[in-house]
């Protein structure tokens, strides 16, 4: 399949270069990221939609997609679909899927969760919204760049499964955080905490398997001075998205509201930009409340 892919970023260029070494004609455009081995660089995101079956976004906010949406949409061949594995608001993923249909295309929203090691080794969760047939045109490409897709309804429905993944996510791995800094200051061995909550009613993914304590659980980014899988500003801009979308739908989220204040206070006001999310723990374990 002849494929444009436009953001080549940490997330982008990995999940390319799958699509590439699966055998697929990729050409790409980032304006400053390399293109990976195996796709074609192409001077423009028009020139990289030209001709392609399916053009992959991968892009920082709602704001950037719709400018390159309005780039390349008169570019892109009739049928073909746009596939935005970007995490933006809501509205701006119908908005796109509405102007790309406007112009005879197809296209989804298919945001990720997974992080730089699951675009890099294949295995990222797809939560996509669209149409059942745009949906089956691009499910082949995203079994090559992810291990799991989920077809969740109509155009927004993927931003909207994680966005609310994602706020569940903020909200587990501060609590997680809260309980070691408690356990410290109850004389509660770390590893003994986690053979426990790992195997009761307190388990989660950010404790079985991100582990924010160091040299417990499986490696994690704990284990590595906290340099980012996951950034906690990336984690800020989708507890932004939940609390948007919460206002928006008259939605209650207090955890939510809260976990967002906690991280734009770590990122913003204390050290926790460039550090992974997890460094949520030696935040707690310094500062208290």
């Amino acid at each position: 399949m002849k494929i444009g892919f436009i953001g080549l970023g940490n997330m982008g260029a990995p999940m390319a270069a799958n699509l590439a070494n699966a055998g697929h004609d990729v050409t790409g455009f980032d304006t400053a990221a390399p293109m990976p081995q195996g796709v074609t660089a192409a001077d423009s995101a028009e020139a990289a939609a030209k001709g392609a079956e399916v053009v992959i976004t991968m892009l920082p906010n709602g704001q950037i997609l719709r400018s390159v949406a309005d780039s390349i949409i008169p570019a892109m061949q009739d049928g073909a679909v746009l596939c935005d594995c970007s995490t933006v608001d809501v509205d701006s993923a119908k908005a796109v899927a509405q102007q790309a249909r406007a112009a005879g295309l197809g296209a989804v929203d298919a945001p990720v969760s997974g992080g730089i090691g699951g675009a890099q080794n294949g295995t990222l969760t797809f939560m996509v919204g669209g149409d059942e047939a745009d949906f089956a045109k691009v499910q082949p490409l995203l079994a090559i760049m992810g291990q799991k897709t989920v077809h969740c309804g109509e155009s927004g429905a993927g931003q909207s499964a994680k966005i609310c993944n994602n706020m569940i996510l903020g909200v587990t791995m501060i609590a997680t955080c809260e309980a070691f800094a408690l356990a410290d200051k109850l004389g509660l061995d770390r590893q003994k905490m986690f053979d426990v909550v790992s195997t009761s009613s307190g388990s989660s993914w950010s404790m079985n398997t991100y582990c924010p304590a160091p040299g417990v659980g499986p490696t994690s980014p704990a284990d590595n001075d906290y340099k980012p899988g996951f950034a906690a500003e990336l984690m800020l801009k989708d507890l932004n998205l939940s609390q948007q979308a919460a206002e928006s739908a008259d939605a209650d989220t207090p955890m939510g509201q809260l976990a967002h204040t906690l991280y734009r206070r770590f990122v913003e006001e204390e050290d926790g930009k460039g550090r992974d999310f997890s460094a949520m723990l030696p935040r707690f374990t310094s500062k208290g409340r």
